[in-house]
């Protein structure tokens, strides 16, 4: 994005159609519309750390403004477990009871 942005006022600086861009084509709109994203993870308790990876990137999606879905398929869905989920501890990520509560706080669906 910014590099766009930076493209498209080099090319209205110095009159150029740089890269196709026109001045008239170089508006940039002031926000971005928000997305619907469906996140679908199959990693279970033998892998915490990829396991975690949907929560926190949901998480992540969702404090952006965009509308997000999680979905867990197979070992995914033994995550749902309180016990399973306080025990899992991903490498450099918080635990996973931590991000789950959070993804609850936002109410991020969780379908399995």
């Amino acid at each position: 994005m910014m590099r766009r942005q930076l493209l498209a006022k080099v090319s209205q600086w110095f009159g150029l159609g740089l890269f196709g861009l026109n001045p008239a084509d170089a508006k940039l709109t002031p926000g971005h519309k928000p997305l619907k994203v469906m996140m679908k993870s199959a990693w279970g308790s033998d892998d915490p750390t990829r396991a975690s990876f949907v929560f926190a990137h949901s998480l992540a999606l969702a404090e952006a403004g965009h509308e997000v879905q999680i979905f867990l398929t197979g070992e995914a869905t033994y995550l749902m477990r309180k016990a399973t989920a306080t025990a899992l501890f991903p490498v450099g990520w918080p635990p996973l009871s931590e991000t789950l509560a959070k993804v609850v706080a936002k109410d991020i669906p969780i379908f399995s």
